[in-house]
């Protein structure tokens, strides 16, 4: 569970074909600072873990993409600061060098004050261009593909701050709590899909990242999908149960985390003997609510509770074809996502978009006739096709715009700090 976003702007779910380009960026642009409002210049310094950044490092890297791919090629552009290259580069090898991604959390200097000045000044000079008009295919795709990327980061940044403020002792709240009410979960009823084939996937435009595509045929084995994810009431059995004590149900790797760093719960759960069970939040320490879709689990997790129940994970394909048959006639999926940032008791509402990420079966590869964007953008996603697995659906922490069938998240296995759940399949 996290709780109401307080912040008076949605990313997305606001967001139609009346708004202009120029709109559009300043809109995405302002709801990261707003992102970053809450919290001191201590907290957004701070590097919780290698797979984590510190707010201020998005909140630049965010700034950096724009003014690396979009600015510095305009014969007139001055750059705001040369070692802003090396600082802030993620991973694009074709660019320059990059910074340690595990030091991060080192670079106290610039200081937050210069990063906001950063942005202002990178802001004030791609709004121009916007508003100048004229801008070439090649600068609008940069400025679309900057757009997604941000809103990427900001769901990078809550799921960062949440990380960050649980290493904390005193389970400081980032917001205040929603208020919650304990409701039964529904009955899982199961989506039968006959074999045959479908097509899955999209075009490539500029609204969509390269890895989405194709759009392709693939052949289906009938199969059963599960309407809902599968609750925290379900996987407390599994762990009553001694799931977390018996290897049967553990891929090798798995069982090795499993005893490696001890896990015995989701991330964030908390066991008191006193108080039972409750779980951090983004509102700080709250109790658990059971019939909540259980979250924070990794693939080796989703994985390992799937055979227990005598059940799989679903393939990508599988759950991309049922999403949108599920989804509601007539309408996109800004429409059936909940993006106040809570997570939502399972059959309260349809959620295969916009509550919890879902791990599938498939490990992230490209699809049959791929083809990476040309150019440094090209190291976007293709050549992170190797030891991660695909989730679907989008969360509660990203943006409902940002969210669409076809869209294609992926982590390693190991990872738990994302907003995951699991939906369960059969056959």
């Amino acid at each position: 569970m996290v709780t109401t976003n307080p912040f008076p702007l949605d990313a997305g779910k606001t967001e139609t074909a009346s708004l202009s380009l120029l709109e559009r960026f300043q809109k995405y642009r302002r709801f990261s600072e707003l992102i970053a409002a809450p919290l001191s210049p201590e907290d957004c310094v701070v590097q919780s873990m290698s797979d984590a950044s510190p707010t201020r490092w998005h909140l630049a890297h965010t700034t950096w993409f724009f003014e690396t791919f979009l600015l510095k090629p305009l014969c007139n552009y001055q750059v705001f600061d040369g070692s802003f290259e090396y600082l802030f580069n993620s991973y694009y090898n074709s660019v320059g060098k990059q910074y340690p991604r595990d030091k991060r959390g080192l670079i106290t200097r610039p200081a937050l004050a210069e990063i906001f000045e950063y942005r202002k000044a990178v802001d004030e000079r791609v709004s121009e261009l916007i508003d100048r008009g004229g801008l070439d295919e090649q600068q609008m795709k940069i400025i679309r593909i900057g757009l997604n990327h941000e809103q990427q980061h900001q769901e990078l940044m809550l799921t960062d701050i949440k990380h960050m403020l649980w290493c904390n002792p005193l389970f400081p709240a980032y917001q205040e709590a929603s208020s919650r009410r304990q409701s039964e979960a529904s009955l899982t009823e199961w989506k039968q899909i006959d074999e045959g084939m479908a097509e899955i996937g999209v075009r490539m435009s500029d609204t969509v990242f390269d890895n989405e595509t194709p759009r392709h045929r693939t052949f289906l084995h009938a199969h059963e999908i599960a309407d809902r994810c599968v609750t925290n009431r379900e996987y407390l059995r599994f762990i009553e149960d001694g799931g977390y004590k018996d290897p049967q149900w553990w891929l090798s790797m798995g069982w090795a985390h499993v005893q490696e760093h001890n896990w015995q719960h989701p991330l964030y759960w908390i066991d008191d003997e006193d108080e039972g069970w409750s779980h951090f939040t983004l509102a700080g320490q709250q109790p658990l609510l059971l019939d909540e879709p259980v979250c924070h689990v990794s693939y080796f997790e989703a994985d390992a509770f799937a055979r227990w129940s005598g059940h799989r994970l679903p393939t990508e394909a599988e759950w991309e074809v049922t999403a949108r048959e599920m989804s509601v006639p007539g309408t996109g999926s800004d429409d059936l996502v909940m993006n106040d940032q809570t997570v939502h008791p399972v059959g309260s509402k349809p959620d295969f978009f916009g509550n919890l990420w879902q791990w599938t079966s498939n490990q992230y590869t490209a699809y049959p006739g791929y083809h990476p964007v040309d150019g440094a953008l090209g190291e976007y996603n293709g050549k992170f096709m190797c030891n991660q697995f695909v989730l679907r659906g989008g969360s509660c922490a990203t943006p409902s715009g940002h969210i669409r069938p076809s869209y294609r998240n992926f982590f390693p296995p190991q990872a738990r700090w994302q907003f995951s759940g699991i939906r369960l399949a059969k056959r």
